[in-house]
Order: structure tokens, then C-alpha cells, then sequence
């Protein structure tokens, strides 16, 4: 099994190591936090109501993954509160335990990938950063989107997400016994590559 489970708080920068960790080893890869988004963005207008966000979640559809709102904060924050109701993780589940199944092996990111999604992937990373870190890059991200931000809200909304998704009782991030931690602190995005790729290579060739 070729499988790498990179898990992690937000702005953590394991969406970027996912996605270079699988063009690297020509593996499949799925960003698991868009599938929550999705679904948060199909209620954003009812994000109170667990039952319409269920409902949305056991209809979802793939193409719902290329609406382009997806990468905003908006459903971001949405993604953060629905995903802590057990029926959405639960109707989700089987779409990205499916997907580390494929025939070359895949790279999956979220929060609970080495806990729940795929316990038996061979290559474990949980990347993390300082919460003060992560505000920082998140706050510059969309700055360069030309998206007004306050670092004092941005900080904040991590704090609070972190809470979400640490504390709901499906599936709370944590890390696997068994995973690499990952400090991304005080590295760049080539260093934290040159720490993944020294840990994975041997654990999936």
C-alpha cells in the first residue's frame, strides 16, 4: 500500500506538502477539507442546521469540488462547523476511504487521514506550526489575494477552529501514535519537504 496520510491544523502548510508529495511520487491526491467545505457551502445559508448539513453530505457529488468559492474563508469556516457532526464524517467516509484505494496509491490531507480515513497508511505525517505561525502565513495568503484581512481575526478564527476541531467528539484531529510530527515553524516549504520525503521514502518504496 502506497498510501501517505498528511493530517494537520489549518494553515499548517500540509496542503502544499501533500500536493508536492504526490506529483514526487506520482501518486493521486485529495484534499479531504474540500469535501466538508463543499458540503458546508451547499448550507452556508443554514449552517445551524445539522439535519440540511447531513442531508447535503450523503447527496454529495464530485462536481461539487470545483465550485471556486471553495478556497475561500467563508467555506473554510463553514467546513470547520459542520464537519464536527458525526452523519456528515460518517457519509463522507467510504468516498475518501475509496480514494486510498487507488491502483498507484494516493496522498490524502485532512485532519483525522492517519486516525480514521486510512489508520493503515504506511507514511504518517502530522504537520503543525505555531497558531501564531499560522496566522501569519494565512493573513499573508490573503493579502496576496487581494482579500482584505486583520491578523488579530485571523488569529483568532485559528484559535477557535482549532477548538472545533480538536474538541467535537467525531473524529478529533489529533495525531497518530504513529506519525512523523512536523513542526513547520521555522521551515520553509523546501525544508519541510526535505524532512517529509526523508521519513516517507522509506516507508513506501
Amino acid at each position: 500500500m502506497r498510501v501517505i496520510a498528511v493530517d494537520g491544523p489549518a494553515a499548517s502548510g500540509k496542503g502544499t506538502l501533500a500536493r508536492r508529495l504526490a506529483q514526487h511520487f506520482g501518486l493521486a491526491h485529495l484534499d479531504t477539507g474540500l469535501l466538508y467545505r463543499a458540503v458546508g457551502w451547499q448550507v452556508r445559508d443554514d449552517i445551524g442546521n445539522s439535519a440540511a448539513a447531513v442531508q447535503a453530505a450523503r447527496a454529495f457529488d464530485i462536481d461539487w469540488l470545483r465550485i471556486p468559492e471553495l478556497r475561500g474563508e467563508a467555506a473554510g469556516q463553514a467546513a470547520s462547523k459542520i464537519s464536527a457532526i458525526p452523519q456528515v464524517r460518517e457519509a463522507l467516509l467510504e468516498f475518501q476511504r475509496s480514494f486510498c484505494r487507488q491502483p498507484l496509491g494516493a496522498v490524502l490531507d485532512g485532519r483525522d487521514i492517519g486516525t480514521v480515513i486510512c489508520p493503515e497508511a504506511p507514511a504518517k505525517l502530522f504537520v503543525t506550526a505555531s497558531v501564531e505561525v499560522r496566522a501569519g502565513r494565512r493573513h499573508r495568503e490573503l493579502q496576496a489575494r487581494e482579500i482584505p484581512s486583520i491578523y488579530a481575526e485571523v488569529l483568532q478564527d485559528l484559535i477557535e477552529r482549532d477548538a472545533r476541531d480538536s474538541q467535537r467528539t467525531a473524529a478529533p484531529m489529533k495525531a497518530a501514535d504513529d506519525a512523523l510530527l512536523l513542526d513547520t515553524s521555522g521551515l520553509d516549504a523546501d525544508q519541510a519537504f526535505d524532512a517529509a520525503l526523508s521519513y516517507i521514502s522509506p516507508r513506501i518504496s
